[in-house]
């Protein structure tokens, strides 16, 4: 006989034509809606971790990775430390740079934004600006020449273009009137930029950095120093290093703490999609419940002859908990398959769908991002698949435990 004979009679008892149809169905639709809910949790989070990379490439395209700064909010020695930087391992590039807070203003038109004072060759190399300029090039901003590149929607609300004049309003605290006195200034646009995010696009404008530098009254020093390095999900533990290794005093910030929000608010949907998706899986398995308890039902004589000839408790719990454990194990491996083919697909399908049905997931004119991005994790993955497949495994133990307490005597009486 196969040994151990549990497994035996186990799978017989799957395998068998039962005379209850019903059972055989729900033990089928068990195991699909694993399967499906396996398959939906994997799609669903491999499609947010797209939009997390997406967001987080299109926020670290117009800022860096980290800044260094001093402890006073300007750095008069930002050479020293710019070229300290660039030798310090995982540092790509360093670019100094002056923060503005005013407004722009075009006749009527009035937007608020963040004006960066920046040194063109250096920007370049730890930005995307170069590569998302629209209109004009941010190589053509130069010191005393009044030049400006703002975001696409800020030009638009502006109502400017190339070659359009714009002032910059800028508060200053001035010591002898005892407030803030606004300064102005005539910039020239002649360049648009387009990052593909609307805190950028509608609210960032680039100036030379000596200009910053001149409205903010910081005269040769900057506000600060940013760097790019190899690897952005080092930058916390990176620039700290860095900072430890300067002679003085200085403080730094990164992308996690000044982007801190937006995942935050990532991480808080795919919990809370993970958990409704989750319970897809928790209704298959209740159906788990449901077709074992029906099988002890079906099977109490059988039961009561393996307990008669001597057979233990544990046996027979054993014997019913191998329906669930198959039935779970198929479920799962069904629905990590299904779900990976589509999650690694999903940009070839959606378009699919998209042309089959007639309408658009993401329409091009509502949201920048018009295609369904997608990132498989394999962490993710084996986390979705095991714990179906342990609930599934859990799911069999209080029909099991039901099978073992079966009296023989009075599920024989009457046979």
């Amino acid at each position: 006989m196969f040994r151990p004979w549990e497994l035996f009679v186990g799978f017989r008892y799957l395998r068998a034509k039962r005379q209850n149809q019903f059972v055989s169905f729900i033990t089928l639709a068990s195991m699909l809606g694993i399967a499906v809910g396996v398959a939906a949790l994997i799609v669903v989070l491999s499609v947010m971790n797209g939009f997390e990379n997406e967001l987080r490439a299109r926020l670290l395209s117009m800022t860096s990775h980290a800044t260094v700064t001093g402890v006073e909010g300007e750095l008069q020695d930002w050479r020293d430390v710019a070229e300290q930087a660039l030798t310090y391992p995982g540092v790509e590039a360093a670019a100094p740079f002056v923060e503005l807070q005013g407004m722009l203003a075009n006749g009527t038109e009035l937007s608020a934004a963040a004006v960066r004072g920046v040194l063109p060759a250096a920007e370049v190399t730890v930005s995307e600006v170069a590569g998302s300029m629209f209109l004009g090039d941010i190589q053509d901003l130069e010191p005393d020449a009044g030049g400006i590149v703002l975001g696409r929607i800020l030009a638009a609300y502006l109502q400017v273009n190339l070659g359009d004049k714009v002032t910059l309003l800028v508060p200053r605290n001035t010591p002898g009137a005892g407030s803030f006195v606004p300064l102005l200034r005539r910039f020239e646009v002649i360049g648009v930029f387009e990052a593909g995010l609307d805190d950028h696009d509608a609210g960032l404008a680039f100036i030379a950095m000596e200009d910053a530098a001149a409205i903010k009254g910081l005269g040769a020093a900057v506000d600060g120093v940013r760097l790019k390095f190899d690897d952005i999900f080092r930058a916390p533990e990176l620039v700290r290093g860095f900072i430890a290794t300067l002679s003085g005093d200085y403080v730094s910030s990164d992308w996690t703490r000044e982007n801190s929000t937006y995942f935050r608010a990532i991480r808080i949907e795919k919990t809370m999609m993970s958990l409704i998706l989750l319970l897809i899986v928790a209704v298959a398995v209740f159906n788990v419940v449901a077709t074992l308890v029906m099988l002890v039902i079906d099977k109490q004589t059988e039961i009561a002859v393996l307990r008669t000839i001597g057979v233990k408790p544990g046996s027979v719990i054993q014997i019913f908990m191998i329906q669930g454990v198959v039935v779970g194990w198929l479920g799962a491996t069904l629905g990590v398959v299904l779900g990976v083919l589509v999650a690694f697909n999903v940009e070839t399908i959606a378009p699919f769908l998209e042309s089959l049905f007639g309408f658009e997931f993401m329409p091009a004119d509502v949201y920048y991002v018009s295609r369904l991005p997608s990132d498989v994790h394999g962490a993710d993955v084996a986390g979705i698949g095991l714990t179906a497949f342990v609930l599934s495994v859990l799911a069999t133990i209080y029909p099991a435990r039901r099978a073992a307490q079966t009296d023989p005597a009075e599920a024989l009486r009457y046979d």
